[in-house]
């Protein structure tokens, strides 16, 4: 194995600590991973809400926060199309919550049994006859195009929920939020579904607020150099939509000819931190006859933010957080700016310590879709772990105690291990209103009853995948063999619809090529899953057939799609005269190990958990560090227990500078003797976290390579 370590400025390290009050291990981190940018700090090192993306920098927000209003108006029924996935289940979740909070007549639909993806003919047709007027698709819709075209024929408005990447042409719904759409103008396109449906969730909340729609300006006027600089932004729903700013001479400037004072001249509120000082400006800017009314914020400011109490703009630009991350620095009107956004947010519950409160689903949903752990992502997903921990959605309790989970420190590993795939369970096994109604379920032994369903249905899914994996190993291997190592594509009549795109995956970790794996429903239909390695994009390469299909979609690295089974011959053929065109390969190397940094023994102390633990989440994007010693000495190695009889694993105890360590080195029993033994000295590469053995909590490193020192 080849260990990396990119080179990195001492300059970027030095800034990084000095602007950011970073350690020096966490900013030599940040560098080598190319983390140095105002935005990308941002998201490491802050988890306040308000420093989330505004969701009305959608299009459409406005229009779908408008029209579920109306129809809780009109008390019409609405229906919510989901996703069999984790992401679309929590998604699903969710916004059946919200809505009913809002005492709308809410059903709810997801794919059972072999049902395809996404919104159908039947389904539009079964809710017309229950007299529903708004569908919602949350998860799925974006290539829903017909389907909603006759849901609007039959009179039934239809608001896309969704995340997947777009076909040529957008469907005819009402109103779509998706921040893959094209032209797009949301600054984060990896949100999750239930990502997604949060935003939606955050402005219907604002909606109910006093700042809906409602525009005003926020005003600051400052002494220059003999001047006065006025700066003012008009906002609505909490976006600046316009902005000026003027430095004026006063007795120089003709009054008439301002633009600053013809942008305050709008009739709209203008709004201040200190009335009498802001007023004093501007008459010594525009004389003392000038007539501007101000709206002075500071007594409802300080009451909901005691931050502020007997602090002007000028000292609070000196402790702001949010100024770090601005491109202007210390500029005063973004300092009032920000205040306002936190203001609008603490003076409303609903859209902070409430909203906080439906991240735990977000958090779950984000992991289990491998979205990238980055930007926005990390927020919501820390914040959803803090409210797992705190159990505070009482109906996920019972599961999380079949999963040995209460009382631990959550991390999106054990999202990853213990939660999703079980959740996952449902839907493969076309059953995914099992988990649905645990998560809705308001009575607790409903709940402990469904999470025991749960269980049940994932150790069912479990046994169908190595079944189906013993059945398909010969068939893919020849598949990989014949397509000159570039693909695998295996076809089973017998193959649980619900568990191809877990055989998908499974094939790609083994033969590290796009696998797609084929499953044949009812005899007429084939439902099939794709996966890919990063360098491939699996569902451009799938629309090449799009002609075939009766639907497709997905991601860059996965992609899903159903035929007619009377196309699955042509399908093939095609698949394989397109492969012999192309190079899906990647160069074979020697596996790489990534270091993040090398950690003098002065810094190797317990608290270097802290360093780890502010990295996290971890995901997509963003994986554990990779931490290295040099010079450790192994000081006892034990042979683990191995009923399996393959290669056995080794603990290890490593002393190196004030500690000795307890580090777990998988697989490595044959390299016992050979690449190291007790009382060598080694480099070594590993990971630390918490380890939970018997409810003692200990750190514990797990060996990723070690080497002799030379």
């Amino acid at each position: 194995m080849v260990w990396k370590k990119s080179p990195i400025l001492s300059q970027d390290i030095r800034r990084l600590h000095e602007q950011y009050g970073l350690d020096v291990i966490s900013s030599s981190i940040l560098a080598r991973r190319g983390l140095t940018g105002r935005e990308q700090i941002k998201f490491y090192l802050e988890s306040e809400l308000s420093y989330l993306h505004n969701p009305f920098l959608f299009d459409d927000m406005e229009e779908v926060v408008d029209r579920i209003n109306e129809a809780v108006t009109e008390g019409e029924k609405v229906c919510v199309f989901g996703d069999r996935d984790v992401d679309g289940i929590t998604s699903t979740a969710l916004l059946v919550q919200e809505l009913r909070a809002l005492s709308l007549d809410v059903s709810y639909k997801l794919p059972d049994g072999d049902e395809p993806y996404g919104l159908t003919m039947e389904g539009v047709d079964l809710v017309s006859q229950q007299n529903v007027t708004l569908i919602i698709t949350v998860d799925c819709g974006i290539s829903n195009f017909d389907e909603i075209a006759y849901a609007h024929s039959l009179g039934i408005d239809t608001i896309v929920l969704d995340h997947h990447i777009s076909g040529e042409r957008l469907p005819p719904a009402l109103a779509i939020i998706d921040p893959k759409v094209p032209g797009s103008e949301y600054p984060f396109e990896h949100l999750a579904g239930c990502g997604v449906v949060a935003k939606v969730i955050w402005a219907l909340r604002f909606s109910k607020t006093d700042f809906y729609r409602e525009e005003c300006i926020l005003l600051h006027a400052q002494p220059g150099h003999d001047t006065v600089i006025i700066q003012a932004v008009r906002i609505e729903n909490l976006l600046v939509v316009d902005r000026v700013i003027e430095e004026i001479n006063p007795g120089l400037i003709d009054v008439s000819k301002s633009k600053a004072l013809a942008f305050l001249s709008s009739a709209l509120p203008i709004m201040v931190l200190d009335a009498a000082a802001e007023l004093a400006q501007l008459r010594l800017a525009f004389g003392k006859k000038i007539d501007i009314h101000l709206v002075d914020m500071r007594s409802e400011m300080e009451a909901v933010l005691p931050v502020v109490k007997g602090k002007g703009l000028f000292a609070l630009s000196n402790i702001s957080r949010a100024v770090r991350y601005s491109p202007h620095g210390k500029d005063e009107l973004q300092v009032l700016y920000t205040l306002f956004i936190a203001y609008c947010m603490k003076r409303y519950p609903s859209l902070d310590a409430e909203y906080e409160s439906v991240l735990d689903l977000v958090a779950i949903g984000t992991v289990a879709d491998l979205m990238p752990m980055e930007n926005e992502n990390r927020i919501l997903v820390k914040r959803g772990l803090k409210v797992l921990a705190q159990g505070r959605r009482k109906n996920l309790l019972p599961l999380f105690s079949m999963q040995n989970l209460m009382g631990k420190q959550l991390s999106t590993s054990d999202i990853s291990w213990q939660i999703s795939p079980v959740i996952n369970a449902s839907g493969r096994m076309g059953k995914p209103t099992v988990a649905l109604e645990m998560l809705l379920a308001e009575d607790l032994y409903e709940a402990e009853s469904l999470a025991g369903e749960l269980i049940k249905l994932n150790k069912e899914r479990q046994k169908l995948g190595e079944d189906a994996w013993e059945r398909m190993k010969s068939s893919a291997q020849e598949s990989f063999e014949a397509s000159g190592s570039k693909l695998v594509m295996v076809e089973d009549s017998t193959l649980s619809r619900g568990i191809t795109g877990l055989m998908a995956s499974r094939l790609l970790r083994q033969y590290n090529a796009p696998a797609i794996v084929l499953a044949t429903v009812d005899e007429t239909r084939v439902s099939a899953s794709m996966r890919s390695p990063d360098h491939f994009d699996a569902r451009e390469f799938l629309s090449r057939f799009s002609d075939l299909f009766q639907d497709f979609g997905g991601h860059t690295c996965a992609g899903g799609f159903s035929m007619d089974v009377k196309h699955l011959v042509e399908f093939k053929k095609r698949v394989a005269d397109e492969i012999d065109t192309m190079d899906c390969m990647i160069d074979e190397t020697e596996d790489e190990l990534v270091i993040d940094v090398t950690l003098p023994d002065i810094y190797m102390t317990p608290n270097i958990i802290k360093v780890v633990e502010f990295f996290e989440p971890y995901g997509e994007k963003n994986p554990p560090l990779v931490l290295m010693m040099e010079g450790a000495q192994i000081e006892d190695i034990q042979f683990m227990n191995n009923k399996g009889g393959s290669v056995q694993h080794v603990k290890l105890t490593l002393a190196f500078g004030q500690y000795k360590w307890p580090a777990l080195f998988w697989r490595a029993g044959d390299r016992v003797g050979s690449d190291f033994d007790k009382g060598d000295r080694v480099n070594v590469a590993f990971r630390l976290g918490r380890n939970y053995f018997r409810n003692q909590e200990s750190l514990q490193l797990t060996i990723l390579d070690l080497k002799r020192t030379e």
